[in-house]
């Protein structure tokens, strides 16, 4: 029905009254709000109707432009308001023409001379006038506008942060924020040339010139203010200004306070990885980070802190190891994250501390001093060489305070052991007497890992001085023990390559966690980051070692890789010895513990629950089982020698051909797809398959997360689906989201029931609408879920 009064909007449009040009102004802007979200929410609304509003009133855009003109030229001179001409019309003038200019050319055309106008002649000493200059450069940046208006728009705001008025300040800030994002997006989409210049006319350069303004606004007593340009500089941060805004983004770190300071660590990492200058500002920068803020940083920032050291040079190994240690006894144990790189660096790179180290930086590879020394940049570092004694009684002091966690022992346990073939060269047995003590120290702990790990790292330092480990039980020793009663070069060599240096880590691995693990982050929100990495699966004969199993977070994969070296084949003799790997040297550190050395070899069936079955056709063969010394199963008990029969080791006989177990039902995996994330609100899907025989069918329960500091009230979530899917909607449990990590709060959910009946030709999609209320403001929000996974939903 609102077609049959486009015309009749025609007519008013010249009336002479402000009352009736306000009230047709704002019919015309909710009929195109109301059509604009029609068209969102049904697919095929479009074709059935088309868009006859936004046609019709597109024509009248010179009408309204030709009445705006009047409006700032005095025709409406009753109405002035603190110098500005009939305000509540100009500013519902201009929102109806932001409306009618998104995405038309000949309409953003059209209206650019009288936006210049507006932008260049309205009085800002009035907050009458900034209100109508704020929604002129919404208007400006929204429609198809030139370069120079886009200048104006951005000049507006920075002369809208040097207000005294925060609400004037605070709007600018989040303006330019979605400025900044909506040129990004552009240059993402291929709609313009992403390789402008430096200094070319447009409004990211322009940005780059309140820069210093914005910097300024983070040392407001307003906290909001401060949020506001730290989300700013975050978008602004490219290769040229990269070390400049994270110097202030470091100094920043130091002042902000504690609960945001993960957050801001993940997206230093973030700029970090995307815009270093070259590798030793990179490593420099992680250090500084962890020094101000390790005790907040993620485990992701201090994998990617090892991981970017590990790749460096061995010139700059020697730098971050001295440095790290400086740092550590500068320290006073609060900073966790600081200890467990720290401490891993020195057990891995210990040697490096016993030679000096100097650099002298070139003036074409300077970097910023963020060592709060001062002066020169070009100055030269330089620091002493450390004897084994003092390395070693650092370390002691670090697990010696009463604040040390399990983590930090666990990995300073791991140092001890590789420091004794660091220092086996340094002819310090004093020292290295010292470090198998402290290694020994935990062989009685309460926690299951450290005296696990204790006791292991015991038996490969002996097995490396070709000493042999006795046992209380009537065995010799746990070590396989060549004929003439000593150890085998086997043995002795494998302990060595336990201990010996980690390989690189390689990016792609990196890369494959970023992808699969960090949550889906945009390289344009240069934050967001996920707390969580995920550890990619392991490749065959493959020598690189995720460093995510030091931190506890690959125990399953190395278990199976461990697992697997031992295996025996059914037919009694042992598989060919398997290509030297270091996940299977170090057997995943600080995971799950592995077999027990001193437990008989037994098939693998019984080792891993039916990872490799019985096979009943394979021949029998009556030589005893010989088992290969490789780095895993080197100081396994020597085998009986005994046929390999059936009655000796019954087998887990999962089926008569050898297959493997069936693997567990993945219907009853519960897979979450993120959704909408907007001003605070987190929504989550999680989908499950609530019958087995009919995978069409689809549970989608979607769980609400307030982030904020107060309650969200008046929600209310609006799904729409495609043709091919059905769906039944269930009310919330509740309509208000109290603040996440609250003892009272309790978790909001809302059930969602889909079948889509092309599944396995057209995926899963949702168009979500998500309105509430926060702080006494209505909130709408419109978004597209589509990341359930392909042939499943």
């Amino acid at each position: 029905m609102v077609e049959d009064f486009v015309d009749r909007v025609v007519t008013l449009l010249k009336d002479r009254s402000h009352g009736v040009l306000v009230a047709v102004v704002q019919l015309m802007t909710q009929v195109l709000i109301v059509e604009q979200t029609s068209l969102e929410l049904e697919p095929n609304y479009a074709e059935e109707y088309g868009s006859p509003c936004q046609e019709a009133f597109v024509k009248l855009v010179p009408s309204l432009v030709k009445l705006m003109r009047n409006v700032i030229g005095g025709g409406y001179a009753a109405n002035d308001a603190g110098g500005a001409t009939d305000i509540f019309l100009q500013v519902h003038i201009l929102t109806l023409l932001r409306l009618l200019g998104t995405g038309d050319v000949k309409a953003s055309e059209e209206m650019n001379d009288v936006l210049a106008q507006v932008a260049t002649n309205t009085e800002t000493s009035k907050n009458s006038g900034n209100a109508i200059l704020y929604e002129c450069v919404q208007t400006i940046m929204a429609v198809e506008s030139d370069d120079g208006l886009r200048v104006l728009a951005v000049n507006i705001l920075g002369r809208f942060l040097l207000n005294r008025d925060n609400n004037i300040r605070y709007v600018a800030l989040n303006t330019l924020a979605k400025c900044v994002m909506e040129e990004k997006r552009v240059v993402k989409d291929g709609l313009v040339q992403s390789n402008a210049g430096e200094g070319a006319n447009n409004a990211a350069s322009a940005m780059q010139k309140h820069r210093t303004t914005i910097v300024d606004c983070l040392k407001d007593p307003d906290v909001s203010i401060r949020q506001r340009a730290l989300e700013l500089i975050y978008h602004l941060v490219n290769s040229d200004n990269v070390e400049s805004l994270t110097a202030e983004l470091l100094n920043y770190l130091v002042l902000c306070p504690r609960e945001h300071r993960s957050d801001i660590c993940s997206r230093v990492l973030r700029v970090v990885e995307k815009y270093s200058p070259n590798d030793r500002w990179r490593v420099d920068t992680l250090i500084t980070m962890l020094t101000i803020a390790g005790r907040e940083s993620a485990k992701t920032v201090q994998s990617a802190s090892i991981i970017y050291i590990s790749r460096s040079s061995e010139d700059l190994r020697a730098y971050a190891t001295h440095k790290l240690l400086k740092a550590i006894r500068d320290d006073d144990g609060s900073q966790k994250g600081l200890l467990i790189v720290g401490v891993w660096c020195i057990g891995e790179y210990g040697d490096l501390l016993l030679n000096p180290y100097s650099y002298t930086p070139s003036a074409s590879n300077d970097m910023t001093d963020f060592s709060g020394s001062g002066g020169d940049n070009s100055s030269s570092v330089s620091f002493s060489a450390s004897d084994t004694a003092s390395v070693l009684q650092t370390l002691e002091e670090v697990i010696g305070r009463h604040a040390c966690t399990e983590d930090i022992k666990e990995h300073a346990v791991t140092a001890f052991a590789k420091l004794c073939e660091r220092f086996a060269n340094s002819g310090d047995t004093a020292t290295l007497n010292k470090l198998q003590e402290l290694v020994k120290k935990n062989s009685k702990s309460q926690a299951l890992e450290l005296q696990l790990r204790s006791c292991e790292y015991d038996a490969l330092i002996n097995a490396m001085k070709g000493m042999k480990a006795s046992t209380t039980s009537s065995e010799n020793d746990i070590f396989d023990t060549s004929a003439g009663g000593g150890l085998s070069e086997g043995v002795i060599t494998a302990a060595k390559e336990a201990l010996a240096r980690m390989p690189v880590v390689d990016l792609s691995v990196m890369n494959k966690q970023k992808t699969s693990g960090y949550g889906g982050i945009d390289d344009d929100m240069v934050g967001g980051l996920d707390d969580k990495l995920v550890a990619p699966a392991s490749k065959k004969n493959d020598d690189l070692l995720d460093l995510e199993d030091i931190f506890g977070g690959g125990a399953s994969q190395s278990m199976e890789v461990a697992t697997s070296s031992n295996e025996v084949s059914a037919n009694g003799s042992a598989p060919g010895p398997a290509p030297a790997s270091d996940m299977d040297l170090l057997s995943d550190i600080f995971s799950a513990p592995a077999v027990p050395a001193n437990t008989p070899s037994i098939p693998a069936a019984n080792l891993n629950g039916g990872g490799a079955s019985y096979d009943p056709f394979s021949s029998m063969s009556s030589q005893p089982q010989q088992q290969d010394v490789t780095p895993l199963n080197a100081f396994a008990p020597a085998p009986t020698s005994a046929p390999a029969t059936a009655s000796s080791a019954p087998p887990a006989m999962d089926d008569i051909f050898g297959s493997s177990a069936p693997a567990s039902d993945p219907q009853n995996t519960n897979i979450i797809v993120q959704g909408p994330n907007h001003q605070g609100l987190v929504i989550e899907f999680e989908c499950t398959k609530p019958e087995a025989m009919n995978n069409a069918k689809s549970n989608l329960v979607a769980k609400f997360k307030n982030t904020n500091n107060a309650a969200i009230h008046g929600l209310s979530l609006q799904v729409a689906v495609p043709k091919y899917v059905t769906m039944e909607m269930s009310p919330p449990t509740s309509t208000t989201v109290a603040p996440s990590g609250g003892n009272s709060s309790s978790p909001v959910t809302q059930r969602i029931t889909v079948t889509n009946s092309k599944l396995g030709q057209k995926n899963l999609m949702l168009k979500v609408k998500l309105s509430f209320t926060f702080n006494g403001t209505k909130v709408d929000h419109m978004a597209t879920v589509s990341g359930f996974p392909a042939g499943e939903y």
